[in-house]
């Protein structure tokens, strides 16, 4: 599960995020960009959706373009953003929402396609649960070389087959965003694959996170040669006792792993 801290009301530019994979070529914290908002849920990892909750908090304290909650809403006003900034930023691409989604049409995946391609200096990570409908876009379009592609994965039943719908893109980079990690995912096909992300959830109703879970992930992308990416335990800490995300860390076997692939 992601940060709450991304949004920006006045929607003048994108604000920091806390994102902690989501990070400027100098280390520095990147942006979000959220051309659209809203979303409906399709799957395990779904189901505390922090979208969902802080989108109708959003409503409630009548925030500029969540006036209709967590419904699909697409923000033409937004595409623009990114083209003015000109230091080299990372986005964080639709953290409110999911480009791919079945309600979002091929035209307008197509103007954000476009604007990560008039601006070379920045990336942008874009991670989808329509795995299979970004397969299919993907073979109609040319994917910009700045832009990473990635799909959630949180179990074998829903998050497994999103894998291979990835692996077939052209894309320079594709990831894996295991988060949040939801049961022992076995054996994992990672060739094509570049980088992993793994997390645990937060939140009051947060589901635990074991590590031997996590530990075989991470062999594997050490087999593999694939970079790791450790976010977070989340709600649930290593020794299985519940309690704030910040105080369960981001320590795996001692260390904190913040491996990434190489920016352009």
């Amino acid at each position: 599960m992601l940060s709450l801290n991304f949004y920006n009301p006045l929607e003048k530019e994108n604000t920091m995020t806390k994102i902690e994979w989501v990070q400027n070529q100098d280390g520095t914290k990147g942006l979000t960009w959220n051309p659209t908002t809203g979303c409906t849920k399709i799957s395990s990892g779904c189901k505390h959706c922090y979208a969902e909750t802080m989108a109708k908090r959003l409503k409630m304290m009548s925030v500029k373009g969540y006036e209709k909650g967590f419904e699909l809403v697409l923000h033409e006003q937004r595409l623009g953003q990114p083209l003015k900034r000109k230091k080299a930023t990372t986005y964080f691409v639709n953290s409110m929402s999911d480009l791919f989604h079945e309600n979002v049409p091929d035209d307008f995946i197509e103007k954000v396609f476009d604007i990560i391609r008039q601006t070379p200096q920045h990336t942008y990570q874009i991670v989808t649960k329509r795995s299979e409908r970004m397969a299919d876009f993907c073979q109609q379009h040319v994917v910009p070389d700045n832009a990473w592609l990635g799909v959630s994965v949180e179990d074998k039943k829903y998050g497994l087959p999103r894998i291979e719908h990835l692996r077939i893109i052209d894309a320079r980079i594709r990831f894996l965003s295991i988060e949040p990690l939801l049961e022992n995912l076995g054996p994992i096909n990672l060739s094509g694959i570049h980088w992993v992300i793994v997390g645990g959830e937060s939140g009051p109703k947060a589901r635990p996170m074991k590590m031997e879970w996590v530990l075989l992930i991470k062999n594997q992308c050490k087999k593999a040669k694939v970079k790791f990416f450790f976010k977070q335990w989340g709600s649930w800490g290593v020794d299985g006792k519940k309690r704030s995300k910040k105080a369960n860390g981001r320590e795996l076997s001692g260390q904190i792993w913040n491996e990434m692939p190489q920016y352009i």
